[in-house]
């Protein structure tokens, strides 16, 4: 049965496409073993090829749309990784997860909107906005935290200076 399939893809895609969609169609087949009719399994065969061929060129149309999209936008300023900031935000970034670093990254350094990240990481926007608003208070308190006097430690004077 492969030989029939591939001269079918082959007529109709070129050889690296042909030789890509048969390693799908013979996967599905193998998963749809029992679903092939026993007096139709090439008419049948020929139905998945058929389907998996035109999977991949919508997929590769979703591909070519997206690099033509890209090349229409303003190319990116290109900047060092190590973004200058205050002693304070890196020592609270230090103390986020990867993940919790990589939303801040995508949202702050790179401009991208909750719609644009929930693409990236395969999610929503909605999720991804609540976790952007829960890392942002997080941030707040950990710079906070570091603004704020050390507990147990007096502020303002000397150790025995009366204050009025």
């Amino acid at each position: 049965m492969h030989d029939p399939l591939y001269r079918y893809l082959r007529r109709r895609a070129p050889i690296d496409t042909a030789d890509e969609v048969m390693g799908d169609v013979l996967l599905t087949l193998w998963r749809r073993l029992d679903d092939i009719p026993a007096d139709g399994e090439l008419p049948w065969s020929y139905a998945v090829a058929r389907r998996a061929l035109a999977n991949t060129r919508r997929k590769t149309g979703r591909h070519l749309r997206l690099v033509e999209r890209l090349k229409s936008q303003p190319a990116a300023e290109v900047m060092d990784d190590r973004v200058d900031v205050s002693p304070e935000l890196a020592s609270a970034l230090e103390r986020l997860s990867p993940g919790e670093k990589e939303l801040v990254k995508l949202w702050a350094w790179e401009g991208l909107e909750p719609r644009e990240i929930a693409l990236i990481l395969d999610t929503t926007a909605n999720a991804i906005s609540l976790r952007l608003g829960r890392v942002k208070a997080k941030l707040t308190r950990e710079i906070s935290r570091q603004d704020s006097p050390r507990a147990g430690h007096k502020t303002g004077g000397h150790i025995g200076e009366q204050t009025r």
